[in-house]
């Protein structure tokens, strides 16, 4: 994970954010090792923030705290073997300051020792979903976007895509361009559970913007998917809260229950205050992990931000 500490970023607001991603730290820390990212002048914060169970490190400088966006992706090759990809962070197609965060991957790697490679496409962790077993899903507004990728065909970026990730077959939604500083991720609306199993986070009935009706078409096109081995993809319904009922009045509010963090004997998700609707989802993911524990955070300062648990945290796997 990474700690905040930019009043340009954040304004206002980055106390709140900072006491969001401190509950997210101290919770996940509960049932794994969790290391934090900050700068020197701001790491004491963070230590006594995140209280004792989070390892803060000092030694790699960040712009800000999406660190799933910015860091590694660690991948295994199944005989004790571990090392990283990076994915060229370039701020979201050059919308924010990110000279410490463009080398954060990099660093990492470093730190834990792993060998480093750099991928041949600019992209972000939560751009591309995978199932670890071949397949990926990605929104073509993200990734075949020329503030990324200029010049590169989508084919061209599934290559490298599958290069990177140890894959084979990629599934394109058509996204929504230029509306939020991520280009629509796809880790807001669709993830994979398992091979063969995917979710997807459904609109209310009466929603009609862009994101309801690229949701509706991404649970359109998963459900006519196969993953890579052929298989055809079990696509279950998340039903999204109501907008009208959540805490927050902020337009650019992310009420994302997909965007969840998978770990070590939990499920970590946020809740916005639509009583039925958190409820529900909870009721959702304790159906689909009925070995986890689910954990519903409030997350609404660091909602406001377009983000949510999964875009903060980067998991890195025991080879």
């Amino acid at each position: 994970m990474a700690w905040p500490d930019s009043t340009a970023v954040w304004g206002g607001k980055l106390s709140g954010v900072q006491a969001d991603i401190a509950l997210i730290a101290r919770t996940i820390a509960r049932y794994e090792p969790v290391v934090l990212c900050a700068n020197p002048g701001s790491a004491a914060k963070a230590r006594q923030m995140c209280g004792p169970t989070v390892t803060v490190i000092g030694s790699i400088p960040v712009d800000d705290c999406w660190m799933r966006d910015t860091g590694p992706v660690f991948r295994t090759d199944g005989h004790g073997g571990l090392d990283a990809v990076g994915l060229n962070f370039n701020g979201w197609g050059g919308k924010q300051t990110h000279a410490g965060d463009a080398l954060v991957a990099e660093r990492i790697a470093a730190h834990v020792g792993v060998p480093f490679r750099r991928a041949d496409l600019v992209g972000e962790g939560g751009a591309i979903e995978q199932d670890g077993a071949g397949t990926l899903m990605a929104t073509r507004s993200s990734l075949v976007n020329r503030n990324r990728n200029p010049g590169r065909s989508e084919r061209q970026l599934e290559a490298a895509m599958c290069e990177a990730y140890g894959a084979s077959k990629v599934i394109w939604f058509d996204g929504v361009r230029g509306q939020d500083i991520t280009d629509d991720h796809v880790d807001a609306t669709s993830r994979f559970l398992a091979p063969g199993e995917a979710l997807v986070q459904m609109p209310l009935s009466t929603e009609t913007d862009a994101y309801a009706r690229d949701a509706r078409r991404q649970y359109g096109t998963l459900s006519a998917a196969t993953t890579a081995t052929g298989r055809p993809i079990d696509t279950m319904r998340l039903q999204g809260p109501d907008y009208d009922s959540i805490r927050s009045t902020n337009r650019d509010f992310l009420a994302s229950y997909a965007n969840f963090y998978l770990c070590n004997g939990a499920v970590i998700s946020g809740r916005f205050g639509d009583r039925r609707a958190d409820e529900a989802a909870r009721t959702t993911l304790a159906r689909l992990y009925p070995d986890r524990v689910v954990e519903q955070l409030d997350i609404d300062r660091l909602g406001t931000g377009g983000g949510g648990i999964h875009c903060v945290t980067q998991q890195q796997p025991v080879a």
